[in-house]
């Protein structure tokens, strides 16, 4: 398999509905102090498709960041990409090339390459990975998985991550139905949470800078009550003010706010990249339950969704399957109300350079718990 690359400035990405491929993230990442760069990707269709039996070129661009994980070490990151999906068989030996192609464009003190894979999991399709009541088990243990991926390969090289930095399960609402359709296809409860929050006087506004103090109130609030990372207001700020639109792939946030009974009780992040909308981040009062905001919000943002032209709705995060002991299943739980498909995505695999790098640092690694920020 021969892979071209070709450095290019990241405000040249091209369009993508995956949010954090976009010149927008990169943007964003940038005022964390994260670095980033972007590449153009061109390999053989043939060396990549089983089925493909002609010669003409793929062609796409990763965006790529940066880290410090040490004094010493940077890693090169890949939030949910690259988009090329190749034929389950070549996965592998394609990751293995152009990991091998990209080391010599990266800093001298990467330590490895991080995949956080959007591609559907090689097991997702499996019905051996299936309860008898449809839900899915997950992939089999890390060894095993690494086995199938590596098979190609001439190093042996991919490593499976010990954890995942961004949600490798999601929920995925198809926006082309219309507003009734959507309805019908939500669970009974969760149509009903929706007419109450109505009933109770629940209203949703769009909010501005301004309001992002209120914003970080419920969040912290949210992150307190569910014991998760917590991220200063900075953090969102950045978020909220970077604009893009000079790129060849913006994206435009918006934060929502529900309120109630006099007060703010529910508020999220909406971000619109192409025509996917991505419910990226969350918050809830823990007063005023009864009120059913977050029902209201997520309503709205669907509804705005549809009217912005999205043809997906992107819920970014619940746990695999209705497994109470997992963190992520109140998400699950309440998401999967509102309709939609499950997605299993590959999660996290790292091509390491360095080995005695690497292993110090998936020791420190294991160390730390919960999903990080991509």
């Amino acid at each position: 398999m021969k892979i071209q690359v070709e450095k290019k400035i990241p405000a040249k990405i091209s369009k993508t509905p995956v949010l954090q491929q976009t010149a927008f993230w990169a943007r964003v990442k940038k005022k964390h102090g994260i670095e980033s760069r972007a590449f153009d990707i061109t390999v053989n269709a043939s060396d990549v498709y089983t089925a493909e039996e002609r010669s003409y070129p793929i062609e796409d661009d990763v965006l790529i960041l940066f880290p410090n994980i040490a004094a010493e070490w940077t890693i090169g990151y890949i939030p949910y990409g690259p988009a090329i999906q190749p034929s389950p068989e070549h996965q592998g030996s394609f990751l293995e090339e152009l990991s091998e192609t990209l080391r010599p464009f990266l800093p001298d003190n990467c330590l490895m390459m991080r995949y956080d894979l959007s591609w559907e999991s090689l097991w997702a399709q499996d019905d051996a990975y299936f309860t008898g009541n449809g839900d899915w088990m997950g992939p089999p243990a890390k060894t095993s998985q690494e086995i199938r991926l590596n098979f190609e390969t001439q190093n042996w090289n991919l490593k499976k991550a010990n954890t995942n930095v961004l949600p490798s399960d999601t929920i995925f609402i198809d926006l082309q139905k219309d507003e009734q359709r959507l309805l019908q296809e939500m669970k009974a409860k969760t149509r009903y949470n929706i007419r109450l929050s109505h009933r109770r006087g629940v209203r949703v506004r769009t909010a501005d800078m301004d309001d992002l103090p209120l914003w970080h109130a419920l969040y912290l609030e949210t992150c307190r009550r569910n014991n998760i990372h917590i991220d200063g207001i900075d953090y969102f700020r950045a978020v909220l003010e970077t604009t893009a639109r000079d790129t060849s792939s913006p994206a435009d946030v918006e934060l929502l706010i529900a309120e109630g009974a006099g007060m703010p009780l529910a508020a999220m992040f909406l971000v619109y990249s192409e025509r996917r909308a991505t419910y990226l981040y969350g918050a809830s009062a823990s007063v005023h339950r009864n009120y059913m905001a977050p029902y209201a919000l997520q309503w709205e943002a669907i509804r705005r969704a549809k009217k912005r032209g999205c043809v997906v709705y992107d819920m970014f995060g619940v746990s695999p399957q209705p497994d109470v002991s997992h963190p992520m299943y109140g998400l699950y739980r309440f998401k999967r109300g509102f309709g939609g498909s499950l997605f299993h995505r590959m999660g996290c695999w790292d091509y390491p350079f360095d080995t005695t790098g690497y292993q110090q640092y998936t020791t420190a690694e294991m160390q730390s718990s919960g999903y990080h920020r991509g």
